[in-house]
């Protein structure tokens, strides 16, 4: 096949994968920290038993289920800045259309969570003086989000490598890095064979994470 990955030197893996990598990486964690802050609100207000909370949370999450991510993402790059009379940058673009995309997914895994504490702990809490908010700050929402930690992280890297769709939009991520690395060196199968191997070995790892965790937590049940 005539592949030679002797381009890949120092100053390569420097100025094109490690700096795509970072964001990625940073990429993943704002939108997973966001996404699951978000999510849980959502996941509230669906669960509150209030029309006026829980049909719009209901709306939000349905409709960002329904569309492809790449769309949403080129929405947002294209239709914000006309809309706020200003450019956004391709990278600040990513951060708030993953954080809003991605919280739908973690809302249906809050909700999942939420629901599988027993409700005889929320009538103990109701019992002794607490409020709702109460109840859910110390009671429900510590155990919700121990019982759903590995399928959060699983969502997370399902995040990680959805980071790959914006190259759509020209943000500077792990495959675009590798991308450009390949074309000026016209080595493109090398490039894009690798950046699989990397995307395959970061996947994998944490996935073997995530069992391992998810074994320690049905343990302690």
């Amino acid at each position: 096949m005539n592949l030679d990955f002797s381009f890949l030197d120092a100053s390569v893996l420097q100025s094109f994968v490690l700096k795509g990598l970072i964001f990625s990486v940073q990429l993943t964690l704002v939108a997973m920290v966001g996404g699951i802050v978000l999510g849980t609100v959502l996941a509230l207000m669906r669960l509150s038993g209030k029309p006026w909370l829980a049909i719009p949370a209901a709306a939000y999450v349905n409709t960002l289920r329904s569309i492809p991510l790449v769309m949403v993402i080129l929405w947002f790059f294209l239709l914000i800045p006309l809309m706020v009379g200003k450019p956004m940058g391709a990278e600040l673009s990513a951060m708030i259309t993953f954080t809003v995309f991605e919280a739908a997914y973690f809302s249906e895994i809050m909700r999942a969570g939420i629901q599988s504490v027993p409700k005889g702990q929320v009538n103990a809490g109701q019992a002794v003086g607490m409020t709702y908010g109460q109840t859910m700050q110390f009671i429900v929402l510590p155990q919700a989000f121990r019982n759903m930690l590995p399928v959060l992280m699983t969502q997370t890297i399902i995040l990680f490598q959805d980071t790959s769709l914006v190259y759509a939009i020209g943000a500077y991520d792990l495959l675009k890095g590798l991308t450009t690395a390949g074309k000026i060196y016209g080595r493109p199968e090398e490039a894009y064979l690798l950046a699989a191997v990397v995307y395959f070995v970061i996947c994998f790892g944490l996935s073997y994470v995530v069992k391992k965790l998810q074994n320690k937590i049905a343990i302690i049940r």
